[in-house]
């Protein structure tokens, strides 16, 4: 080996010693990536990350390992997260909007900021849906409103976490409806139909997806989007009942802050792949398949910081 051959080997060694780009960047990824989902199993992120799992590993050519950190409407796992993961691209967590907005806000210590990481993606959206038992009373959106004015605080509306896409739904509600309901957190989307089907809850505001998948044994009475969705083309919108509510769910993922660019850009790519295998398979099930990633994401962080913060001054004010 020549005197140039051994420097060049030398310094190719330091550089991935150092963690430079450019070498092990190159090689990544080369060992099981861990995806944690902070919610309970069953919900829209959890069905989500299962129909990506086997895709993502067949692009990535690594293991995926999904699995489960339920707390505080996703308060918990993204607390851990942002605190104890490594920017190696090997760790990555399944992120919510308006939750990780809205949460920071309202919450004196939230556990987790809400631009302390890098999110890589937003690769769906999921209206939210006012949903009854089969058997409720209410058998229309007018017939809950009315009661509720009649009965301050007497309708209870589960939903997935505190100051979550839900939460927040039925704040706007209220605020719309001129109305006064119990709001009653759950830790996710999984435990709420048997939360509806048992009737331990006047209704719940949910997703679009739940609404389809319960349409056979429970009553949708509107959802929060500009036009019907698809999967459920007789139910009516909000807006078609006169009360200005649009709004549910971005999900995506996020890997933490300090990831290196190649990373991200390689995690980008395989989500966008993923995506387009998947939409057949979520589309009917009340999902709006997305691409957002890059200055895209921030755009959207802020449009949704504005709409979001009148009813969340409200809403800490009578805290």
């Amino acid at each position: 080996m020549t005197l140039a051959t051994t420097r060049w080997v030398g310094s190719l060694t330091l550089m991935a010693a150092l963690g430079m780009p450019g070498i092990a960047l190159a090689e990544y990824p080369e060992q099981p990536i861990t995806y944690t989902i902070p919610f309970d199993p069953g919900g829209e992120s959890d069905v989500t990350a299962r129909f990506q799992e086997p895709h993502l590993e067949e692009i990535l050519g690594v293991d995926v390992n999904v699995n489960h950190r339920p707390g505080g409407g996703g308060a918990v796992g993204w607390s851990e997260f942002q605190s104890k993961a490594e920017p190696t691209g090997y760790e990555m967590i399944g992120v919510n909007i308006p939750h990780i907005i809205a949460q920071p806000i309202m919450r004196e210590n939230a556990g987790y900021e809400t631009d302390n990481w890098k999110i890589v993606t937003f690769f769906h959206t999921t209206p939210n849906a006012l949903i009854v038992p089969k058997d409720s009373q209410f058998e229309t959106l007018d017939d809950l409103v009315q009661y509720a004015k009649e009965n301050p605080q007497a309708v209870t509306l589960g939903g997935s976490g505190t100051f979550s896409a839900n939460h927040l739904g039925a704040l706007r509600l209220e605020r719309e409806a001129g109305i006064d309901v119990t709001y009653i957190p759950f830790t996710g989307t999984g435990p709420l139909p048997a939360a509806v089907q048992g009737n331990h809850v006047s209704g719940i505001f949910n997703y679009s997806m739940l609404g389809v998948q319960m349409q056979d044994n429970a009553r949708v009475l509107a959802v929060a989007s500009e036009e019907r969705v698809p999967a459920l083309p007789d139910v009516p919108t909000f807006k078609e009942l006169g009360y200005d509510i649009v709004g549910g769910a971005y999900r995506g993922v996020a890997v933490p802050k300090g990831t290196p660019d190649e990373i991200v850009n390689t995690l980008e790519d395989a989500f966008a792949k993923t995506n387009e295998r998947i939409a057949e398979k979520q589309e009917p099930l009340g999902f709006v398949m997305t691409d957002i990633t890059d200055g895209e994401v921030e755009e959207v962080m802020q449009q949704l910081k504005s709409a979001y913060q009148p009813i969340l001054e409200d809403a800490k004010a009578n805290q």
